[in-house]
């Protein structure tokens, strides 16, 4: 069986599609390709990829419902998503980050940094645990909040959380930082791994996202104004946190 990465691309542009199977497969990866969005669903049917390359203009179903769809189902909600569009208007990134895509690529795009940005989401793919750690060593917690690192799922008071890769290492990372504030940078290389550059406006799309999902606990990440983020089990109220306050706290 092999143990390469499978790599499922998704356009109906030839050339690109043609273009990106031969440079990944170069790199290593299996690649298949779906050229709409039915064919794509059927393809994540027939075997479930490592990391999805997803268009977001295509026949019958947009690349943003196909996320969408994926990110509703428990067996494919941890499938990382890399949107690639023409679309490079700051809206356009937000709805699909917000339909739970990992990272944003516009065309025309580098094809190193691509590749990049594909190893580092690959890199995020489930590992087995050290085996002279115990489940509950591993297990990252604040209060009633329970991330576990081997399957990457997050529970909320005992029920399951729907979060992104990407949303999940970016809680996990707040909640072992016990307090302390973390840069955006900082966050940013824990997220998706190190030498991806994304916009600071990308990890706040996530952070609210991830506020959403925690419904009533949404205030335990506080905005540290300048800064980047952090996590706390004070009760108080949703403002940011001044940022003179948190300097000597600063990651």
């Amino acid at each position: 069986m092999s143990t390469r990465k499978s790599v499922l691309v998704v356009d109906d542009e030839s050339d690109i599609t043609e273009l990106l199977a031969y440079n990944l497969r170069k790199a290593g990866y299996d690649v298949r390709i779906a050229m709409s969005g039915r064919q794509a669903l059927a393809e994540v049917e027939a075997s479930i990829p490592d990391v999805i390359i997803l268009d977001v203009m295509l026949p019958e179903l947009s690349g943003i419902e196909i996320a969408g769809r994926l990110r509703s189902n428990p067996k494919t909600a941890l499938i990382p998503i890399i949107m690639l569009t023409a679309k490079a208007e700051e809206v356009d990134q937000i709805v699909g980050l917000t339909v739970g895509a990992d990272d944003y690529v516009t065309k025309p795009f580098s094809m190193k940094v691509l590749i990049a940005r594909v190893e580092a989401i690959a890199r995020r793919a489930l590992r087995p645990a050290p085996a002279a750690a115990t489940a509950d060593d591993r297990m990252i917690t604040m209060g009633t909040i329970v991330c576990n690192p081997d399957t990457h799922e997050t529970t909320l008071d005992g029920t399951l959380m729907k979060l992104t890769l990407t949303e999940f290492r970016l809680l996990s990372s707040l909640i072992q930082a016990n307090g302390r504030v973390l840069s955006r940078a900082v966050l940013m290389s824990k997220a998706m791994g190190p030498g991806v550059t994304v916009t600071e406006r990308t990890i706040d799309v996530h952070i609210t996202s991830i506020r959403k999902k925690l419904l009533t606990r949404a205030n335990m990440i506080k905005t540290v104004r300048g800064v980047g983020y952090r996590v706390t089990t004070e009760v108080g109220d949703d403002s940011d946190t001044e940022e003179a306050s948190a300097q000597a706290f600063y990651v």
